[in-house]
């Protein structure tokens, strides 16, 4: 096989024999020999046969090849044989037809705990799946401190896995896959459980692998698989519907999800792109209130969202020149907020303190989600570029950010920040934290995309 070709999947096929009763699966063999030692009665004895059993293809004819060092996302309807074609590759499963050729050393993630023996320790987990993925007891021990770092799971990893909470089991798993130098990564849906922090260090993990590395991705959350992707394969009734780009190909999932539960699209498919004939005008901005919030804030729509405590010891880097000291969310009256409801006006108050002289620093911070994507930010560079707020060492700064909280769809976020020296294009980062403030949204009325932008008005009525 070529050396630029990770793995190459021809013709796979995987049937399942689905027997009508219990006692169909007893009579199937019986009937076979008395076929064989009566050959006149073959024919009848082959229609018997053919009313026990039948077969289903949770695969058919799959072929295509991913090349070295590309992510590929996988995306189909549960029932669509995702699962079945990533524990194939892996090497798990046999497949009925075809072959799949691998090169490299795979690493898998595709159920929860899977691989793990429940009545092991988590160390002796650690020792039983890194030697299946290739290492040496020599590999495993000298690396062993470094997969406990990575999982994070305290004292428990002298504690059965059948002692586990689901997210604790995938820690441990993905801090195995991540240390045993793996050449091909498969994850299947595992990362949707966890905590926001683990999540976000999984997903650092994955942009780093992909670099060089290849990646086979599958999930239902289609913004990831855009995300992480450079190519994509949509799985339909265990056959393979269509391959493109992670956007074309979520974008025909999307459709063809409506059309299962609504029925066949009547909207004629176009790629004709509209264009503004002319370019559209400005107009005054003034500060307004969602018409709606007042309502929404008295039902179960209102979005909640949960604010934590600053973590002054969340990952972070920079050279040290000034220090991030305090990140807090406050009311229009700048109290502290533990709470806050979507569309509501809040102000972001950053604290930081120089440890030497800053000529033109600069603060700011981003809003992510839990795969690290960002949503909004901002700095204070446009704001004072005209006039720096030049600070020596030793002097503190604060720097606040007023604006209006979109709605956020369920889950979990947090806000990284920053403090900087130079311009918005040349700076040297000072100190930058990860996930310096935690947030989760609990309860929510968007109903679609990454977040809900609060409405001015809303018109809805007969045309006159």
């Amino acid at each position: 096989m070529p050396q630029e070709i990770a793995i190459s999947i021809n013709n796979v096929s995987k049937a399942y024999t689905i027997w009508r009763d219990p006692a169909a699966r007893l009579k199937h063999p019986l009937l076979n020999l008395a076929g064989e030692l009566f050959p006149p009665l073959r024919k009848k004895i082959d229609a018997k046969l053919h009313g026990l059993c039948s077969e289903f293809y949770a695969l058919k004819n799959i072929s295509f090849e991913i090349k070295k060092g590309e992510s590929i996302g996988i995306i189909g309807k549960n029932g669509s044989g995702k699962s079945t074609l990533l524990q194939i590759i892996a090497g798990t499963l046999q497949p009925s037809e075809g072959s799949v050729s691998v090169h490299g050393r795979v690493a898998a993630l595709l159920e929860l705990g899977s691989g793990f023996n429940p009545e092991f320790t988590g160390r002796e987990n650690v020792f039983l799946n890194a030697s299946i993925l290739g290492l040496t007891r020599k590999e495993i021990e000298d690396r062993f401190e470094k997969i406990k770092a990575f999982a994070d799971i305290g004292d428990f990893i002298n504690q059965p896995v059948k002692t586990y909470s689901s997210g604790m089991a995938v820690r441990l798993a993905f801090a195995v896959m991540a240390h045993v130098d793996a050449d091909i990564l498969i994850i299947d849906e595992a990362l949707s459980v966890g905590d926001a922090f683990f999540q976000q260090k999984c997903m650092r993990f994955i942009r780093e692998f992909i670099k060089e590395r290849t990646l086979i991705f599958v999930s239902h959350d289609t913004a990831a698989v855009k995300s992480i992707c450079n190519r994509a394969v949509l799985l339909e009734k265990g056959g393979m519907m269509a391959e493109g780009s992670p956007k074309e190909i979520s974008e025909l999932y999307l459709e063809n999800l409506y059309e299962a539960q609504q029925g066949e699209s009547k909207i004629e498919k176009t790629t004709k792109i509209n264009s503004f004939s002319q370019p559209p005008q400005k107009r005054e901005v003034q500060n307004f209130k969602d018409q709606r919030l007042d309502w929404i804030n008295h039902t179960n729509l209102r979005n909640d969202i949960e604010v934590f405590q600053f973590n002054p010891e969340a990952a972070a880097f920079g050279k040290s020149g000034a220090k991030i000291i305090g990140v807090q969310l406050l009311d229009a009256s700048h109290s502290p907020l533990s709470w806050i409801v979507g569309g509501e006006e809040v102000v972001l108050q950053i604290e930081a303190e120089c440890h030497e002289n800053l000529e033109a620093p600069i603060v700011g911070f981003h809003l992510k989600d839990y795969l690290g994507q960002i949503l909004f930010g901002e700095n204070t560079f446009l704001s004072y570029h005209d006039d720096p707020q030049e600070c020596h060492s030793g002097d503190k700064l604060i720097a606040q950010f007023h604006f209006q909280m979109p709605r956020l769809a369920k889950g979990n976020y947090s806000i990284e920040v920053a403090i900087a020296n130079g311009t918005q294009h040349q700076h040297v980062q000072h100190h930058w934290i990860h996930h310096a403030l935690p947030l989760r949204s609990d309860a929510t009325s968007v109903c679609s995309g990454v977040v809900g932008i609060p409405m001015r008005e809303v018109v809805f009525k007969k045309w006159e």
